[in-house]
């Protein structure tokens, strides 16, 4: 009985933090006191860590398109009439965007006062190459979102698309109702089966996370943090006043649940994001995370989804910390304008930001040009920004569960 007992403790939140700690623990080794070597190098770092890291990010990314595509569809027909599903769908992305700009301004506050970047040798720090993405207008990022071919929107996962399409379904299922029930009922059973498939997946995640941390720090170790240890800093105490701010008073007075548990509810997406840098991997398990948290299955299946592809919190406050950063790397003083410019353009630039690793160092080369900073910069924050990834990717899906907990409460409170 009493093996029984502990064995049941051990749940899988505890079997990913393991292997999140061994992993971190094997990279160190390998790189600190293993010598290079085809063994180390080829067969265990770029052959074993990287398959396992790699497969299992994969698994996860096989789920993302059709798991939101059926999850919003289904939680729009759930919601029930249009009038209802247009005031949740109108609150929630208002929800979303009051929380990113306030995260890109909590950014550049505390990025103020503590000046990352500020004399830094730059001679001293390995630079990166970055490629830039070519800026698109507004007009043409708006009507990208609507898809010409919704079929090839979900075989690309061009995500903005797709959750278009997918509304536009979930909105008709729920006007004809009756008269479409099998097409309902076929959606809501295909929903249950990506459940199923993610819950199988999962079974791998403490394998997984293990490889992704232990191929990242047997290739770095540890001295990629130092050179830049301030602008990381920076990021850290952005992202935990952005928590303290915004994301507490929302869970302790609108969902009026205890704080502690809201934070124990959500950290098993947390170690998933923490460790892929992708939210779409941790978009399962954070839908899973917010139904046991109380959010009712209509409201989750339609905030999550939409939140892992417009709401990226974290993503637009290391907009405007790296800003800062750069423009202080070069001498640059930003005007109050120029800040503004930054809020605005980072706001729009992270609800078009993919939810892979990586995506945002693309979406920030676009800010940087709105503002007149040098693209340059972008080398320097390459260099870190797997670290970076880290917190504004766990950021990220914290917003995502936090609006949607707080969408469900205000409905339940009418």
């Amino acid at each position: 009985m009493a093996k029984e007992k502990s064995k049941k403790k051990l749940g899988m939140t505890t079997l990913i933090f393991i292997g999140l700690f061994l992993g971190a623990f094997t990279g160190i080794i390998l790189y600190y006191f293993v010598p290079g070597g085809y063994m180390r190098d080829t067969v265990l770092v770029d052959g074993v860590f990287y398959v396992v890291g790699q497969g299992f990010l994969r698994l996860m990314q096989m789920l993302v398109v059709p798991l939101v595509f059926c999850s919003l569809i289904c939680g729009s027909a759930a919601i029930g009439d249009t009038k209802t599903l247009g005031k949740v769908g109108v609150k929630t992305i208002v929800f979303y965007l009051f929380t990113t700009a306030l995260a890109i301004s909590i950014a550049l506050a505390v990025g103020t006062i503590v000046k990352p970047g500020l004399g830094l040798d730059t001679a001293a720090i390995q630079t990166q190459d970055v490629t830039v993405a070519e800026s698109t207008t507004l007009t043409e990022t708006l009507l990208n979102i609507i898809p010409t071919n919704p079929i090839g929107a979900l075989a690309n996962g061009t995500m903005l698309q797709v959750i278009v399409f997918a509304l536009f379904v979930g909105i008709i299922l729920a006007k004809l109702g009756e008269r479409v029930e099998v097409v309902s009922n076929f959606f809501a059973q295909f929903n249950d089966i990506m459940m199923e498939m993610t819950n199988m997946v999962m079974m791998y995640a403490p394998i997984g996370v293990f490889g992704l941390i232990s191929y990242t720090v047997s290739q770095h170790g540890l001295k990629v943090l130092l050179p830049l240890g301030k602008l990381i800093l920076v990021s850290a105490i952005a992202s935990v006043l952005h928590v303290i701010i915004c994301y507490s008073p929302l869970v302790k007075y609108v969902v009026r649940i205890p704080l502690p548990t809201f934070f124990r509810g959500v950290f098993e997406p947390w170690l998933i994001a923490f460790t892929t840098c992708s939210s779409a991997a941790a978009l399962p398990t954070n839908l899973q995370s917010v139904r046991r948290l109380g959010a009712s299955k209509g409201v989750a299946s339609f905030s999550i989804p939409l939140g892992n592809t417009i709401n990226m919190d974290g993503t637009a406050l290391y907009m405007g910390v790296c800003s800062l950063f750069i423009a202080n790397v070069f001498g640059i003083h930003l005007s109050m304008d120029q800040m503004m410019m930054i809020v605005l353009t980072g706001t729009l630039a992270s609800i078009g930001t993919a939810g892979v690793p990586g995506a945002g160092l693309i979406m920030l080369a676009m800010v940087l040009q709105s503002v007149g900073l040098p693209l340059e910069g972008l080398a320097l924050v390459a260099g870190i920004d797997r670290v970076l990834d880290m917190f504004r990717t766990t950021l990220n899906i914290t917003g995502d569960a936090a609006v949607a907990v707080a969408i469900d409460a205000t409905e339940k409170s009418v």
